[in-house]
């Protein structure tokens, strides 16, 4: 008699032992996903502080960039210009005559002795000559020039201030053995003109 009246209550007990492990079971699937869904939120959270930096570094990086474009184009605009001579349809020399007698007033507002100049005009191996020989006309100096420190340096001073565009392709300085306050000098300026024929 006892058995049966267990077995009334196997059914019940039974239905109650499966549902509270599947309640168990739910819980643990629903602790798994709350946290899952925290996880996902610091995941979006992080990543939306991450795009806001981001962002902030684009900000920073474009105004960069729009700061560098206007320092180019105010450094073009300040680029200096091709001499020009009075005169049209003269040959290379008398063009660059006048570009060179400005570079020979400097040397000599600076007391500085020039030794030997040798010219070579319109270079081939010039940019300018190669690309539009016929517009600009290019000479090449090379000057063994005899100064003292300050004399040399008032010189690039006024010839980094010169009003046209020019080259200077090296410099080679050597003290003089006797007074090594003197300078012997070996250098080398291409002066560039514009052709006002082409």
């Amino acid at each position: 008699m006892d058995n049966e009246k267990l077995k009334q209550f196997i059914v019940p007990i039974l239905i109650v032992v499966v549902a509270f492990i599947a309640a168990v079971y739910l819980g643990m699937k629903l602790a798994a996903n709350v946290q899952d869904i925290i996880g996902y939120k610091n995941d979006i959270a992080a990543k939306e502080q991450l795009l806001v930096e981001k962002k902030a570094q684009l900000e920073k990086y474009i105004a960069q960039e729009a700061a560098e474009a206007k320092k180019i184009a105010e450094e073009a605009s300040k680029s200096k210009p091709f001499y020009k001579p009075a005169a049209s349809g003269m040959n290379t020399e008398a063009i660059i005559q006048g570009e060179f007698a400005e570079i020979l007033q400097l040397i000599r507002a600076n007391k500085i002795k020039v030794r030997t100049i040798k010219y070579e005009y319109d270079p081939q191996d010039d940019a300018f000559v190669k690309g539009a020989g016929g517009k600009y006309k290019v000479a090449r100096l090379n000057m063994e020039m005899i100064a003292t420190y300050s004399s040399y340096n008032n010189f690039l001073k006024e010839l980094y201030k010169h009003d046209h565009f020019l080259d200077i392709q090296s410099v080679e300085i050597v003290p003089y053995k006797k007074n090594k306050q003197i300078l012997l000098i070996n250098f080398k300026l291409k002066l560039y003109a514009q052709d006002l024929v082409n």
